[in-house]
């Protein structure tokens, strides 16, 4: 979690690696929506966890951004929460993603239109997910369940179990392991972006 200046611009910038494929000219940047949405989330993120103030809501700075990011957030059709995506976040599409407050998701996740992760229908457990894990279009993640580092959940897959050890494809109703194959190649082509 952002919990200085530092890290805020940490954070920005390894969302901006992975969110862009090559360097982009500054315009093309700030008229994408997703970054723009972004870069409101880690605004927000870091105005709530460095505040001093004895509640967040009586920082304007904070106020002013999270009005703003609650539009761009209705615009879009995204419900991400704050401090619930390390570093490295990239947004393929906009639309319908449902994120619970109470889940925590690793670095360099890339999440695609469609996903849902949240609490099931008979627990109030939320998903852990680790580092370097791809989320295709469509998934659903429910319950108290943890997915390991460099995981690749396919299209339309519905996870209720845990698959601690990472590295694999899973993807199916409901998912199993399908494939030995990891995220890293696909991580890795997304954030290619040369300094």
């Amino acid at each position: 979690m952002i919990q200085n200046r530092a890290d805020y611009f940490r954070y920005l910038k390894e969302d901006e690696k992975h969110l862009f494929k090559s360097k982009q000219h500054f315009i093309k940047k700030i008229i994408n929506p997703i970054y723009v949405f972004e870069r409101l989330l880690r605004r927000c993120e870091y105005y709530r966890n460095t505040n001093k103030l004895p509640s967040v809501y009586l920082n304007p700075l904070y106020v002013i951004n999270r009005i703003r990011l609650k539009k761009m957030s209705e615009r879009l059709g995204l419900q991400i929460p704050e401090n619930c995506f390390e570093e490295g976040l990239s947004i393929a599409h906009y639309g319908n993603i449902v994120v619970n407050p109470n889940a925590k998701i690793g670095k360099n996740c890339r999440i695609h239109s469609g996903v849902n992760i949240g609490s099931s229908a008979t627990d109030d457990g939320v998903p852990t997910i680790g580092n370097n894990v791809y989320l295709g279009p469509g998934a659903k993640l429910f319950g108290e369940i943890v997915i390991g580092d460099n995981t690749v959940i396919g299209a339309n897959a519905v996870v209720n179990k845990s698959f601690p050890l990472g590295g694999y494809t899973i993807a199916g109703v409901p998912a199993k392991i399908i494939s030995s194959n990891s995220s890293e190649s696909i991580i890795a082509r997304n954030s290619s972006n040369e300094d």
